[in-house]
């Protein structure tokens, strides 16, 4: 594949409507989020925890179309916490690995609230590294009212509001990345406001980053922008040269905003990190049920879906 079929000016008219009428929008890779590193069986009993259960739904997401899986590896002794144990990632990820050949494997850096900087981390330190990692681009704070793990969920604690931050200072963003850079992880940038485009310049002048950029717009989550059109247009128009974008959707925003990546020629991201619910009053079954929707969506508005091979290609990954 040619760098100029999947790496254009999404903010030239022209180019967008001559990909559009010939059908030459780049494929489009579809990320899986299977998990959170805050709500878990509480809010749907589908969702996977264990590193057995997320081994599972990532096959069946795999299966579905998904190239590019987002993990919150689980405290095996606390099944509601992120871990920040190296070897709990190294666990996911192996077994990922074994049931989805080529499959991207993409850990958080922003683990939990209650986690400290090196601790977030942890996964980049993983015998079996990620081939991606999340890099958050600045603090957010979010209030959340968490239901009680009740029996016969394992590890049941009452609910609680969950009103916390996770920090973050432009030192701690250009650690994460100048780490990342120096294991060969690339980093998944996640944009949640405009203004923090602030830092990913300073990244790029620190030399933290190495093109082609992957920046993710988190839209609709606790203190990052509203998922709006009018914003995901906004975003793009700040995009440095050799960037691709992908778009999240929290909740109810997720089908909207899947639907302005498919449009856009960018790329999308769902899964139960995001969305817990299929539709109004039916609980997603499994991570590939959301999958196959957005496969669908894209197909149906003249998008091919991208292979696991297209997918590294774009993002300048190894061949696996």
């Amino acid at each position: 594949m040619k760098k100029e079929e999947y790496m254009w000016d999404y903010r030239n008219p022209y180019e967008w409507m001559t990909r559009t009428m010939t059908g030459k929008l780049p494929p489009m890779m579809i990320t899986c989020a299977i998990t959170g590193g805050v709500q878990g069986k509480e809010m749907n009993e589908n969702l996977p925890e264990s590193a057995e259960e997320q081994a599972d739904q990532v096959y069946e997401a795999y299966k579905a179309g998904a190239v590019s899986v987002h993990i919150h590896a689980r405290v095996p002794e606390n099944l509601a916490m992120t871990t920040a144990n190296a070897e709990d990632y190294a666990r996911v990820n192996k077994m990922v690995r074994e049931r989805c050949p080529g499959i991207i494997i993409n850990n958080t850096t922003g683990g939990g609230p209650w986690l400290t900087t090196e601790q977030r981390m942890c996964c980049l330190f993983a015998e079996e590294p990620p081939d991606v990692a999340s890099l958050n681009l600045g603090p957010f704070v979010f209030k959340i009212p968490l239901k009680a793990r009740k029996e016969p969920i394992l590890h049941p604690r009452d609910g609680f509001l969950f009103d916390a931050i996770i920090p973050a200072t432009y030192a701690d963003i250009n650690l994460y990345a100048k780490t990342m850079k120096e294991k060969g992880i690339k980093p998944e940038i996640e944009i949640y406001h405009p203004g923090q485009y602030w830092v990913l310049q300073d990244l790029l002048r620190e030399g933290n980053l190495d093109p082609p950029y992957m920046v993710q717009f988190v839209m609709g989550f606790q203190t990052s922008s509203y998922p709006t059109p009018a914003n995901v247009l906004s975003f793009i128009n700040e995009l440095p040269p050799q960037s691709m974008f992908a778009v999240i959707g929290v909740g109810p925003f997720q089908i909207p905003m899947n639907a302005m990546g498919i449009m856009l020629g960018g790329h999308v991201r769902v899964g139960m990190e995001d969305n817990v619910y299929f539709k109004k009053g039916e609980k997603v079954k499994n991570n590939a049920q959301l999958v196959t929707r957005v496969k669908q969506m894209a197909e149906t508005m003249n998008r091919e879906v991208a292979t696991v091979a297209q997918a590294r290609e774009m993002l300048g990954l190894k061949k696996k």
